[in-house]
C-alpha cells in the first residue's frame, strides 16, 4: 500500500461512505485519514462506533496505519422560528433581534444567544444563512439588536447567524462537544478538529480538557482566528484552512490569499495543515469534476499543503469513490510537474534554532548532494518526521515507530510513509532494520543509499540527534555505513 504521492488525502464519512466495504474502496482509492463529522452525532454515538470499528478493520487487513479525524461541531448560533417559516427581509430597513421567545417578522426575530448581545457593538456586521443576508448593528441594548439590513432576502426559521467582527466570551466547546470529545477519545482518534477557534487561547483551554488524548487540528474560519494566527498555530498541532465557513466570514475574494498565508505559517511552524471545502464540489452530483476544481487542488498541492480533504464530495455525494481516485490523479500529477520542486520550495522555512531542526535540515542537504534514495526517521513520538516533513525533500521519507498512535497521527503528515516497528537493539540493528524496510516497501534498490535519523539514547523521544548513512549491496543488506 505505498503511496505514489506525497500529499495526503483526508475524507469525510456520511451515508455515502459509510459501509465498511466502501471505506476499504476508498482506503485503496488513496484515503490517508478519515474524517468523523460530529455535527450529525448524538449519544450514544452508534454510527461514529460503526465508522471508527470499519476503518480500524481496514487497517489490520492492509498493515498500514490510518488516521481518523474526530471533527466536533463547536458553537452554532441561529435565529428562532420565523411566522411563515421565513419572512422577506428588504433593503435599507431596520431589522431587531432580542430575546423574546416568541416568532419572528419581517421586522424583528428572536435570538437565543445572550453571549452575542454582550459582546455585538454598533458598527458590527451580522451575515444570516451563510452571508446571504448582511446586516451592520446600528444599536446595541441590553436585550435588544437593531441592524439595517443591507444585503436583503427570505430568511427562514432557524437559519445560522455569524458575526466576523466580534470576539465572543464562549467556551471553545460547548456542551455537545464535551459530551462527543469524551466519547471520541475513549473510542481512541488521532485527531481532534477545533471548530470556530477564535484566538491561540482558545486552543489552550480545549489542550486542557483534551490533553495527550488526541492531537488537536484548528480550523481557521473566523477573522479573529486570522488575526490572531501565529498564536493559533504555536498552540494546535494542526491547521485546517476551512475555506467555506471562512469564505462566509470574510470577503469570498480574500479566500485564495489566507490560503496561501496559513499553509506558509503552518509549514514554517512544522505544523501539518490541511486545506479543505468545496475541492471538488461538482462530483457532488457529477462522475467528473470542473477544470477549476481540478486546478484548485493542484494549487493546495503546489503550495505544499500536507493534505488535501472532501466533505460532502465523499460523505453524501453519488460518486465518492470517483471523487477520491480523481484527488489522487491530480496530486500524482501536480507532484510529477516538472517545476513542482521549486513550487513547493518557493516559500523559503529556515530550520528553527534547535538540535534537531538543525539535523532534519542536514539530513535533507546530505541527501540530495549525494543523491540517497529515502529518509529514514526512527520517531517515537512523530516529532523526528514531522520536522524532515518540513523540509520538503524530494526523496521519500519513511516513518519507523513502535507506538501506533504515532504511525496514525502521521498520515496526515506531508510525504511519510509510516510503518510500525519495534525500537532496534543497537545502532547496527537501526541501520539493518532500516534498510530492510526501505527495500520490503520498495523505497530503495540494491546499491543504492538512505539516510537515518533518530534520537540517542534510542527509544528517548524529542532528542533527534544522530545521522547516519547506508548504502545497500547487491543482496540488500546495508554495505557501507
Amino acid at each position: 500500500m505505498r503511496r505514489t504521492r506525497r500529499a495526503k488525502i483526508v475524507a469525510t464519512l456520511g451515508p455515502a461512505s459509510s459501509s465498511p466495504e466502501m471505506i476499504e474502496k476508498l482506503f485503496v482509492a488513496g484515503v490517508d485519514v478519515f474524517r468523523i463529522n460530529m455535527s450529525h452525532s448524538r449519544p450514544p454515538h452508534d454510527g461514529p462506533k460503526k465508522l471508527h470499528a470499519a476503518i480500524r478493520a481496514v487497517e489490520a487487513k492492509f498493515g498500514r496505519p490510518i488516521g481518523i479525524l474526530c471533527d466536533l461541531q463547536g458553537p452554532k448560533f441561529r435565529v428562532g422560528e420565523m411566522a411563515g417559516g421565513v419572512q422577506d427581509l428588504k433593503e435599507g430597513a431596520t431589522f431587531r433581534f432580542d430575546q423574546t421567545e416568541t416568532e419572528g417578522s419581517a421586522s424583528r426575530a428572536f435570538l437565543p444567544h445572550p453571549q452575542i448581545f454582550a459582546a455585538i457593538e454598533p458598527g458590527h456586521t451580522l451575515l444570516l444563512d451563510d452571508g446571504k443576508i448582511r446586516m451592520r448593528v446600528i444599536d446595541k441594548k441590553k436585550d435588544t439588536i437593531d441592524a439595517k439590513v443591507i444585503v436583503p432576502g427570505p430568511l427562514a426559521s432557524r437559519k445560522g447567524v455569524s458575526m466576523p467582527d466580534t470576539i465572543l466570551p464562549i467556551n471553545p466547546l460547548t456542551e455537545k462537544d464535551k459530551v462527543d470529545l469524551d466519547f471520541a477519545l475513549r473510542l481512541g482518534v488521532d485527531w481532534v478538529a477545533l471548530s470556530f477557534v477564535q484566538r491561540g487561547e482558545d486552543v489552550r483551554l480545549a489542550r486542557q480538557i483534551i490533553g495527550q488524548g488526541a492531537s488537536i487540528m484548528s480550523k481557521i474560519e473566523k477573522p479573529s482566528a486570522i488575526a490572531d494566527l501565529d498564536d493559533v498555530v504555536a498552540a494546535s498541532d494542526g491547521i485546517m484552512v476551512a475555506r467555506g465557513d471562512l469564505g462566509v466570514e470574510m470577503p469570498v475574494e480574500r479566500v485564495p490569499s489566507l490560503q496561501k498565508q496559513i499553509t506558509r505559517k503552518a509549514r514554517a511552524a512544522g505544523k501539518p495543515v490541511v486545506v479543505a471545502t468545496q475541492m471538488l464540489e461538482s462530483m457532488i452530483s457529477s462522475p467528473v469534476p470542473t477544470r477549476a476544481e481540478v486546478s484548485d487542488v493542484a494549487t493546495a498541492v503546489f503550495d505544499g499543503a500536507d493534505a488535501i480533504m472532501l466533505s460532502a464530495e465523499s460523505a453524501v455525494g453519488k460518486f465518492p469513490l470517483e471523487a477520491i481516485s480523481m484527488m489522487n490523479r491530480i496530486a500524482i500529477e501536480a507532484e510529477s510537474d516538472p517545476g513542482y520542486d521549486a513550487m513547493v520550495h518557493a516559500t523559503s522555512t529556515p530550520p528553527q534554532a534547535t538540535g534537531a531542526d538543525a539535523i532534519a535540515a542536514a539530513a535533507h542537504a546530505i541527501a540530495d548532494t549525494l543523491k540517497l534514495s529515502a529518509i529514514i526517521c526512527y520517531t517515537a513520538t512523530g516529532s523526528t518526521a514531522l520536522r524532515v516533513a518540513r523540509e520538503r525533500p524530494g526523496l521519500p521519507v519513511i516513518g519507523l515507530s513502535p507506538v501506533v498512535a504515532t504511525g496514525r497521527k502521521l498520515a496526515v503528515v506531508w510525504g511519510v510513509h509510516c510503518v510500525l516497528t519495534s525500537d532496534p537493539e543497537n545502532q547496527a540493528d537501526m541501520v539493518r532494520k532500516a534498510c530492510k524496510i526501505a527495500l520490503d516497501e520498495d523505497f530503495v534498490r540494491a546499491g543504492e543509499g538512505i539516510i537515518i535519523t533518530a534520537g540517542m539514547p534510542l527509544g528517548s523521544p524529542g532528542t533527534t540527534n544522530m545521522i547516519r548513512i547506508a548504502y545497500l549491496d547487491e543482496q540488500g543488506r546495508p554495505a557501507a555505513v
